[in-house]
């Protein structure tokens, strides 16, 4: 049982290095169900590697199937149509999926290659390491064969493979976690966060070799730059998972065909996509590993092909700027000075000591935002409960000066009040005039008049 730990450069043909040997071991067709299987970590690549898998194997007769759509495949596999297929190539949780609702077999599974392998293995990646060792099970033939590819190697991956593989053989080709010497690699100091889109507008302006890769760390940011650029009148798009898989191939393929100029993407683009042509690759956010930066930096300079990278970073990215400028200067590439001597430890403590400054700012600035609010409504509640059980002179006093309000009114008029004129017409029994005009002012009338002779 033979067990594969092949490292290579981005670019330098990873993909043709596993299908080739494959297609030549597999021959002919098969009646007896699927043969191999090629676990891709994104759909986006799982989709490039059968196109090139179709483009090689034609004239074979080989039959090769991508796992893009559960519902058309728990159709096929639930009625045992795939007997005639040889090859799978799929995303990890889809074929999890799929063995736990159908009843597909991989017992004659004779190849298992594993792309990208170092993806598997990530940091917060457990899911997918959990689905590998799912597929793993499933493939019980005695002649299996296991192969990891990967342009980075982790020590999560070499510690996986001491546990579950017995004497693997490793194959590298070139320097380990290293990116590719046909690439341009500069580092640009932008200040802050507004700096960048400063910069990456005056890049754009000054006239770059179209098209251009944007990478972004988070969809948010990806979305946020995409709405900048597009109202400079650019040529651009998005790509990250908040996208639809349809709009997703549709902007991979109008990025290859010329008619967007600038991509803007996520890390969901950062592995495996083939982007021929590509000159300008820019970090828009700076890496947070060396083997993102490895991978981002080599959608460019592929086949032999040379490209630049930018890497934009900041005050706060200046901490982790070391590993990143140890991969620049193995690569060949020249680095600042002054970006050599740069205390890193000193920056770290520093920033650190300013998000604690800022946390504990917005700590104080939350509480006393609830603190008003919390006195608000107490206020709102006290007038409101005043209102609905007030005391009785608070509602005598709003009974009496409703009665002037009407009383008012009905002297404008020229009428009295019907208090009023019930009085004078017990008391006096005279003709009634008033002389009020507003709240306030002293009333005068014949009425009071007639009492206080009726009194004498």
């Amino acid at each position: 049982m033979i067990k594969v730990l092949a490292c290579a450069p981005t670019g330098s043909g990873k993909t043709a290095s596993f299908l080739i040997p494959l297609i030549h071991l597999l021959r002919e067709p098969s009646t007896e169900g699927f043969r191999a299987i090629i676990v891709c970590p994104t759909r986006e690549l799982a989709k490039q590697t059968y196109s090139e898998a179709m483009r090689l194997a034609e004239g074979s007769g080989l039959r090769i199937y991508v796992l893009s759509k559960t519902s058309n495949a728990q159709r096929r596999f639930s009625s045992k149509m795939y007997a005639s297929l040889d090859i799978m190539v799929t995303t990890p949780n889809r074929l999890v999926w799929i063995l736990r609702e159908t009843d597909l077999s991989l017992a004659r599974i004779q190849y298992l290659v594993i792309d990208e392998s170092d993806r598997l293995f990530e940091t917060g990646k457990t899911g997918f390491r959990d689905q590998l060792e799912k597929i793993y099970a499933a493939c019980i033939s005695g002649q299996l064969r296991r192969a990891f590819f990967s342009a980075t190697a982790s020590k999560d991956l070499d510690r996986w493979c001491r546990l579950h593989l017995d004497s693997p053989i490793a194959v590298a080709i070139g320097a380990k976690n290293s990116a590719t010497k046909q690439v341009d690699q500069k580092l640009v100091f932008v200040g802050n966060d507004n700096g960048k889109l400063f910069e990456l507008r005056q890049i754009i302006r000054s006239g770059v070799k179209l098209p251009v890769l944007v990478f972004t760390e988070t969809k948010t940011a990806a979305q946020q730059l995409y709405e900048h650029l597009a109202l400079d009148g650019l040529s651009v798009d998005v790509l990250h998972a908040g996208r639809t898989p349809s709009d997703r191939d549709r902007i991979i393929d109008n990025f290859r065909l010329g008619k967007i100029w600038v991509l803007v993407c996520s890390e969901l683009a950062g592995r495996g996509i083939d982007f021929k042509g590509v000159e300008l690759v820019i970090n828009y956010d700076f890496p947070q590993t060396t083997a993102a930066y490895i991978h981002r930096v080599g959608r460019t300079g592929r086949a032999g092909c040379t490209g630049r990278a930018l890497t934009f970073f900041t005050e706060y990215d200046a901490p982790k700027l070391r590993e990143i400028i140890q991969v620049v200067r193995k690569a060949g590439c020249e680095v600042p000075e002054y970006m050599l001597k740069l205390n890193t430890k000193r920056l770290k403590n520093k920033l650190k000591v300013k998000r604690e400054k800022r946390q504990k700012m917005k700590k104080k600035t939350s509480e006393k935002n609830l603190d008003e609010k919390f006195a608000e409504k107490k206020r709102q509640n006290r007038k409101l409960k005043r209102l609905q059980t007030g005391p009785k002179k608070d509602r005598a006093l709003e009974s009496s000066t409703d009665n002037v309000s009407a009383s008012n009114r009905n002297c404008e008029q020229g009428k009295p009040s019907k208090k009023s004129f019930q009085e004078w017409k017990t008391k006096a029994g005279g003709e009634y005039k008033c002389t009020q005009k507003h709240p306030g002012q002293k009333q005068e009338s014949l009425f009071l008049d007639r009492i206080a002779q009726s009194n004498e």
